[in-house]
């Protein structure tokens, strides 16, 4: 491997029958990105070229056969299987879930061995990539299974950065699972990594409500008055800018997340729903909380449009770009907090 000081940004190439692979291409086009990082992506020449034909994409490509192979100025394809690969574009199949999870997983194993800096994922089909070794409900649950730390999904553009404190679980098995050990600890990841991944020195996060207005007084579900309200309190007491809850609805309708670093939502579509009304097409999904770095674009496998040439690769550029600043801003915490002589002069 050829001495630079570029960022190796891994790549997973998602459901093989979707828009992953597409956007991956698209967002290589311009050949400036390579001046920015050096691309790793985990499957084969032949899938990626069988995209590149159909599609009419000319972006150039690098096969190689190790990690130790990789080629500063070029799109790197690490060879992780040779065999032919059916293909059917806009339709889940079983084949192309089991190689989305081979490329997710040598993307992870690079990752642990720090032979890539960031892991960057195209979109997986939550369902047909369900096998005796992947059984989660997403990335999130498999990336905290395979590396250090505790996990916290933050979907992020530059005006906003949304947490969820449950994740990919029934909405019937929400109100159950908000603890206040559980909210102290989404809480303490979430500020950790306001800290150390976006260089905020003190960050403000806002909680929201489980209960529509904020549950009235227990008109509405006692769950915020019981368990929300005294943990945020007790947090707050030890010195951090932690407020709510808010009521989901007025907080977004009024812009009052735009007073906050971070917001955590108690469920996966309080949250996700208006961000993605607010910022799709350009939002990132970040795992917070972990020993290395991993982000990816905000939609899914687009399998209505996979093969047409209609994808936008807006999303998976923001990820790219966020995974490169995190790394460096990671890097700078490090440095500074490894210095008391820098930290206290800073």
């Amino acid at each position: 491997m050829d001495k630079t000081d570029k960022i190796i940004v891994g790549i997973s190439i998602g459901d093989l029958n979707g828009i992953g692979i597409e956007v991956i291409l698209k967002t290589f086009e311009d050949k400036r990105m390579l001046e920015f990082c050096t691309p790793v992506l985990f499957g084969a020449t032949k899938t990626i070229s069988y995209h590149k034909k159909v599609l009419g994409i000319e972006t150039p490509v690098h096969g190689i056969t190790s990690i130790n192979q990789v080629t500063h100025s070029k799109i790197n394809i690490l060879n992780i299987w040779k065999e032919e690969v059916a293909i059917e574009l806009g339709t889940a199949t079983k084949i192309s879930g089991e190689y989305a999870a081979k490329s997710l997983a040598s993307g992870v194993e690079h990752l642990k061995n720090n032979t890539i800096d960031v892991l960057i994922t195209a979109p997986i089909n939550k369902e047909n990539i369900q096998s005796e070794t992947f059984n989660f409900p997403g990335h999130t649950e498999y990336l905290e299974a395979n590396l250090e730390g505790k996990s916290l999904m933050i979907l992020m553009t530059s005006e906003l950065r949304i947490g969820l404190i449950t994740g990919h679980i029934p909405i019937a098995k929400v109100a159950e699972s908000i603890t206040p050990e559980l909210i102290k600890s989404k809480v303490e990841t979430m500020y950790n990594s306001l800290k150390q991944d976006f260089g905020i020195n003190k960050p403000k996060i806002a909680v929201l409500s489980l209960n529509p207005h904020c549950g009235d007084k227990g008109v509405i579900g006692k769950e915020d008055d019981d368990i929300i309200v005294p943990t945020i309190a007790e947090i707050a007491a030890t010195g951090k800018l932690v407020f709510g809850p808010y009521a989901a609805d007025g907080f977004f309708g009024s812009e009052t997340y735009k007073q906050f670093d971070g917001v955590l939502a108690t469920y996966h579509d309080q949250g996700l729903a208006p961000f993605k009304a607010l910022s799709f097409g350009k939002g990132v999904n970040f795992t917070a909380g972990l020993s290395h770095i991993r982000t990816s674009p905000d939609h899914g496998t687009g399998y209505d449009i996979a093969g047409k040439n209609l994808a936008n690769p807006s999303s998976f550029i923001e990820a790219l770009f966020s995974a490169i600043e995190i790394f460096k801003k990671r890097k700078e915490y490090k440095e500074l907090t490894g210095n008391p002589l820098l930290v206290r002069y800073s």
